[in-house]
């Protein structure tokens, strides 16, 4: 199984020889796995993946030690089950923390199910949260018209848990499956989705389908040069302070 995280950007439309389909466009990844969980050391199998970037001073520090060995403060992580038995599992993939999951292993044509949080509406009554008929508009009938009627019996004297009423509606988890991958944006990683995509504009999304798990390991080359430059600053920063300190020392010397 491929998977990974995105967010809704907005719709547009591209051609299909004579016709017109409109798709949804989604930034899709780079990702970055964090942990790779064991049923041995966490009694479940799954894959736990970054995506985004938040500043440091808004993470907590279990989250930041958690993100220590990828180098990246993530804005959000989410977990993909997976299972180790299948011939493309992680064993042999041999994911580590910090390879990178982008849009290169989707191509056109795939079939994918995207989950997401759907809008939410507010406060609603029957007829637009349950799709009630409501009350027959004829001479007589007053204040009834979008009313859901009776919700009981009077033996009880109490509603049944389930009876479908007025309340909340939106903001769930929602998954839809079936939707189509209709154009792959490999520079920008932008998936062109057709179908119904869960959720509002910027909304996280997130997108798994049938297929290969290919990953990017790390560039260990580009993490040793951060690291240089890091401990090159630092040297500079150290002896800029020693400079400055040398004049005190001399004055209070004589």
């Amino acid at each position: 199984m491929k998977f990974i995280i995105g967010k809704k950007l907005d719709m547009t439309q591209v051609w299909r020889g004579d016709k017109v389909v409109g798709v949804t466009k989604v930034q899709a990844g780079p990702c970055v796995v964090v942990q790779v969980k064991t049923k041995d050391k966490d009694r479940y199998e799954a894959v736990q993946i970054g995506f985004g970037e938040r500043k440091e001073k808004n993470i907590a520090k279990p989250q930041l030690g958690h993100f220590k060995k990828c180098k990246n403060n993530f804005r959000y992580v989410r977990e993909f089950r997976i299972s180790l038995n299948t011939p493309n599992d992680a064993k042999e993939r041999q994911l580590e923390c910090g390879d990178i999951i982008d849009v290169n292993m989707f191509e056109a044509g795939d079939n994918i199910q995207v989950t997401g949080i759907s809008k939410g509406k507010g406060f609603q009554g029957v007829v637009k949260r349950h799709g009630f008929h409501g009350q027959d508009k004829t001479h007589g009938n007053k204040d009834q018209l979008r009313m859901p009627g009776s919700i009981g019996c009077t033996g009880p004297a109490h509603v049944f848990k389930g009876v479908r009423m007025p309340g909340r509606m939106g903001g769930e988890q929602v998954t839809t499956k079936n939707l189509e991958v209709v154009e792959v944006d490999k520079e920008n990683n932008i998936l062109l989705i057709k179908g119904a995509v869960p959720g509002a504009r910027n909304g996280l999304v997130l997108i798994s389908g049938e297929g290969e798990l290919k990953v990017a390991a790390q560039d260990n080359a580009e993490v040793a040069a951060k690291d240089e430059t890091q401990i090159a600053a630092d040297e500079g920063r150290i002896a800029t302070d020693e400079k400055v300190a040398e004049p005190e020392n001399k004055e209070e010397k004589k």
